[in-house]
């Protein structure tokens, strides 16, 4: 990725330039700055560097959907309006290499987001997972290959052993759900910036699709959810909305640190 410092062109008329500080960036402005701030269509103020870091560090924790992260004038809300591609692309000044990576990325996102697939034991050829309350998956190659039905377990990467479907294992020793295991086993985490979270479970999976998640002990309790969006609260584990009801970003949640998850949610997409 480049280095060189971003600026806008102060003659390109499809931008709305202001004279405000740079919403995304918490930090006062350096004395002699002179760096311009264009205006994003929520109506937040940034500049290339922001805006390009804010939307990269976006893309390293799983996450395609560019959302704003600025407060909403004289309150504790995050703005949380989405950004196209099209919009980031063009007011972060994107190189042609930061392109690439951005596209690239975003794509395999996406892919996981809406395809769950892994690699058949038998042929390692990828198979997509199309009833996620069934461990029982059909592949179609080795089934041609070998001339007769073939299913794995999703869970174990075994040759289907037991009655099928099930949901939570087949009949091979040691077919055991890992993320059970970590949700049950793992330490616990101090959210250093949030309230009376001093003891909270360092794993959780998302209460709408199951996806396992860490909190990077930074900034406020939410977490956005990097395959299904879904924002919600790491402490409680109620969605965003719900918690804030009786609480804010960085005061612990009226229901206190929820237990430990025992359970995995199953994603049901619409």
């Amino acid at each position: 990725m480049t280095t060189e410092e971003k600026r806008y062109d102060p003659k390109d008329t499809t931008l709305k330039f202001v004279n405000r500080p740079d919403d995304l960036d918490p930090l006062p402005p350096e004395e002699g700055d002179l760096n311009l701030r264009a205006e994003m269509s929520c109506g937040h103020a940034v500049t290339p560097e922001s805006l390009t870091g804010w939307c990269r560090s976006l893309l390293d924790q799983g996450q395609y959907k560019f959302k704003c992260p600025a407060l909403k004038t004289g309150t504790l809300q995050k703005c949380g309006a989405v950004w196209s591609y099209q919009e980031v692309r063009r007011l972060a000044v994107l190189t042609a290499e930061e392109m690439a990576y951005f596209e690239e990325n975003m794509a395999r996102l996406a892919a996981t987001e809406y395809c769950e697939y892994k690699s058949c034991p038998g042929c390692k050829s990828y198979v997509e997972r199309e009833d996620l309350t069934n461990l029982s998956v059909h592949c179609t190659v080795c089934t041609a290959d070998m001339k007769k039905v073939y299913e794995f377990c999703w869970q174990c990467l075994k040759p289907w052993k037991g009655a099928a479907p099930r949901s939570d294992r087949c009949d091979n020793d040691g077919c055991i759900n890992h993320d059970l295991e970590l949700l049950k086993n793992c330490n616990t985490t101090v959210l250093k910036e949030v309230q009376g979270v001093t003891a909270c479970p360092s794993i959780r999976v998302c209460p709408t699709c199951g996806q396992r998640v860490e909190h990077d002990k930074t900034g406020c309790k939410n977490i956005i959810c990097p395959r299904c969006q879904v924002e919600f609260c790491f402490v409680c584990l109620k969605l965003t909305p719900e918690c804030l009801e009786t609480s804010s970003y960085f005061i612990a949640c009226s229901d206190g640190v929820a237990p430990r998850q025992t359970s995995i949610p199953v994603w049901h997409r619409n």
